[in-house]
């Protein structure tokens, strides 16, 4: 079977994402050169939801209900960060279901651009974690704006065998000069910028202030010497983490899952000062062409079946609280997770919502210290 007939086998759900990745890896092709969403967003479905989300949730494994309901999968358009999306909405781009993640929801909510969540349609809705849905800014009286989906940790994953720890996992691994120019950093200052405030000492409360922004620049000045690369491509940091081409990087749990599976001697680390909780979740847009089906892909990512995926091939959490019955603990502790997901959820650093001011000077900012200024 050749590679275009494995990807016409993998969309249609007969063949897991992983093993198209192995597949590939096989005969030396890269993810890069094989255009995965691109034929299905220039042959869009009319009568279909169309589903604006990250690259990697545009599988057939998250969409088991949604086809047994629909016949097909819905429509995908991608996005690479949540500014990039909610300036494309905002420039008049409608779609029927987006994924941003806590910390942007009240700034989404503002533009006036999404509708609140009808619970009622929601069959799996009354199974969903409660935590992940008090969330700051995520309710406005008896307005839910985000249904939770998944949710896991930023941190950094790193080879047992090259990186020689001293003492206790810190985020000081990847500020470590032992290895400069072996270490990795995801490219987004919606992580690497909390990441420093975590190192900074800099409570997420006070994140938003001169002095906050002085500490936590300075410290990712420091740390610019000594990145090999800084990417939103998690398997451009998996795949120089395999080589041996970097020691440790920044990267979230399905890093750490993939390279593991892989028989990579790696280590989703546990910083002493914590980790970086994120949640991410799905918001309708206010003119969704598709409403009914835009339920359906929210029930369907919030089902059990979807979650066992997430759980057992991304390592991430799933918000469907029955999800974690089909795991033993041992398996749940070995991807960071827990069969009490609340055990996780209040032992990290939830992103908190901030201001448009606020997302503009750091991700500006961070992108001149990236640039080396």
């Amino acid at each position: 079977m050749d590679v275009l007939d494995q990807l016409g086998t993998m969309r249609e759900g007969k063949m897991s994402r992983r093993a198209f990745m192995r597949s590939l890896s096989a005969v030396g092709v890269g993810m890069a050169t094989v255009p995965l969403t691109a034929p299905r967003a220039l042959a869009a479905a009319e009568d279909q939801a169309t589903y604006f989300t990250w690259g990697g949730y545009d599988i057939p494994e998250l969409f088991g209900p949604y086809m047994e309901k629909n016949g097909e999968l819905p429509n995908f358009a991608i996005f690479g960060g949540s500014e990039e999306a909610l300036t494309k909405m905002r420039g008049g781009f409608v779609v029927d279901v987006s994924h941003p993640c806590n910390q942007a929801v009240p700034r989404w909510v503002a533009t006036g651009l999404f509708q609140s969540i009808d619970t009622s349609r929601l069959s799996n809705g009354p199974d969903i974690i409660p935590r992940l849905t008090e969330l700051e800014g995520n309710k406005d009286g008896d307005n839910l704006w985000m249904v939770p989906f998944d949710w896991g940790s930023t941190s950094i994953t790193y080879r047992t065998d090259l990186f020689e720890l001293e003492g206790e996992e810190s985020w000081d691994m990847l500020w470590d000069k032992r290895y400069e120019g072996r270490l990795g950093s995801l490219g987004s200052a919606a992580d690497a910028w909390w990441v420093g405030a975590i190192k900074a000492g800099v409570s997420f409360d006070d994140i938003d202030t001169p002095e906050a922004f002085e500490k936590i620049a300075a410290l990712m000045r420091e740390q610019r010497p000594l990145i090999r690369v800084y990417t939103d491509d998690n398997s451009t940091l998996e795949q120089a983490l395999a080589s041996g081409e970097m020691v440790a990087a920044m990267t979230w749990n399905s890093s750490a899952v993939t390279l593991a599976a892989e028989g990579v001697p790696v280590k989703f680390a546990n910083p002493k000062e914590g980790a970086l909780t994120w949640v991410c979740g799905l918001m309708v847009h206010k003119d969704a062409p598709n409403l009914d089906k835009a339920y359906d892909v929210i029930d369907s990512l919030i089902s059990v079946e979807t979650g066992k995926f997430m759980v057992n091939d991304y390592g991430y959490g799933h918000s469907n609280a029955k999800t974690f019955d089909h795991f033993d603990e041992e398996t749940l502790v070995g991807l960071g997770l827990s069969k009490n997901p609340e055990t996780i959820l209040g032992a990290g650093h939830f992103q908190k919502p901030q201001t448009q001011e606020f997302e503009t000077k750091m991700n500006g900012l961070f992108e001149q210290i990236k640039a080396g200024f």
